[in-house]
């Protein structure tokens, strides 16, 4: 019998040092407290932050929006992909395999030094919302629409994904939307990428494994499940009944509860006041108020609190965007996170390889199969 520690799920195991981002007594990117910078940041400057280090003065981060904007581009081939591969594909399943195809097409493919993994991660920052905008596009039978050079990343998004430019306030809750989302420390998806490129493996394949990771309705799919218990309320005239009858079930309330944050999580609060100013311009307050029910009983019966999930998916959907959107948005916010993680380790690389806790049978010999009964 082992006598090495064990934890179910690994909580409260520390996996790795890191100094990209801290959950510990709030959440911050390197040293820069999540609220401060979703007020007085952008998603670009958020990015340039994670994947460089330090914020980036204005010249900086011009030549950064420059170089994303530049990249802003497909090859053709994924493009007819995305043209032939069955309708039913969903846009996060599309993603992954976007991003594996794109790094057989990128410059520095076979170059895993520190400054190489830079710049396939800003190319990776700028291709990704365009991968989801244009595969959205074909799904409905439109035409791409393409990019601008002129805007930031949360403008340019919505830019392609409707063909038409989004208003101000809109621009500004997807980006802070997208600040929030952009790192979380050692969750599932980070911590599968830094799995995979522990072994030397390369940029491309660490993120495509973060997407599958990323998949799973434990993670990122939580987004994508509020507004389906939302809508299954009926409102907010029946929305404690209802609330009240699934836990009864003993049903999981998606968008409630985190692995780290027991009394709360701060993004929540943050985005919360955004999904409401959308949902007032949308005239869809009602599931706001619906929320509201819901996270008061929550709190008084079992003591849990909404995550980042449940207002980003009352937002995108206030802004009209497509529920089988909301994760991928996850993703092109998070490959900011995925790809600083990918790198740090890379630059300072263990191969991770833990252990189990082994509980099969004991020590056994093997008989010849006429014996076996």
């Amino acid at each position: 019998m082992s006598t090495l520690p064990y934890s179910p799920g690994l909580e409260g195991i520390i996996a790795g040092e890191t100094s990209i981002c801290t959950v510990e007594s709030g959440l911050s990117y390197r040293g820069y407290g999540v609220g401060d910078l979703a007020e007085h940041c952008s998603f670009d400057e958020v990015a340039y932050l994670l994947l460089h280090g330090e914020l980036p003065n204005s010249k900086e981060l011009q030549a950064f929006i420059a170089r994303v904007a530049a990249a802003r581009r497909l090859p053709p081939p994924l493009k007819d992909l995305f043209a032939s591969i069955p309708k039913s594909t969903t846009p996060l399943d599309s993603l992954r395999t976007a991003v594996s195809i794109l790094g057989h097409f990128d410059p520095d493919a076979t170059d895993n030094s520190h400054d190489a993994n830079l710049r396939k991660a800003e190319r990776l920052l700028a291709q990704i919302p365009v991968a989801i905008a244009v595969q959205h596009r074909i799904t409905k039978g439109l035409q791409p629409v393409a990019p601008r050079q002129d805007l930031g990343q949360a403008a340019n998004f919505l830019f392609m994904l409707r063909g038409s430019e989004a208003s101000p306030e809109e621009v500004k809750a997807m980006d802070v939307s997208l600040i929030l989302y952009a790192e979380h420390e050692f969750n599932a998806s980070t911590f599968a990428a830094r799995v995979i490129v522990s072994t030397l493996s390369d940029i491309h394949s660490g993120i495509t494994g973060a997407i599958g990771a990323l998949k799973g309705p434990l993670h990122g799919g939580a987004n994508e499940k509020v507004m389906d218990i939302l809508l299954a309320t009926g409102g907010p005239e029946k929305a404690e009944e209802w609330t009240r009858a699934a836990l009864a079930r003993k049903e999981r309330i998606m968008g409630f509860g985190h692995r780290v944050y027991k009394a709360g999580d701060v993004r929540a609060g943050i985005l919360k006041t955004y999904s409401r100013k959308a949902a007032a311009v949308a005239g869809a307050t009602k599931w706001e108020d619906t929320a509201d029910i819901i996270e008061n009983v929550m709190a008084t019966e079992k003591n849990m609190f909404p995550n980042l999930d449940w207002p980003a998916g009352r937002l995108y959907h206030a802004m009209k965007l497509e529920i089988p959107l909301y994760t991928p948005i996850f993703a092109m916010s998070r490959i900011s996170g995925w790809a600083a993680h990918v790198i740090e380790q890379l630059d300072n690389n263990r191969l991770i390889r833990p252990r189990a806790l082994y509980k099969g049978p004991a020590a056994r010999s093997v008989k010849p199969v006429s014996e076996r009964g």
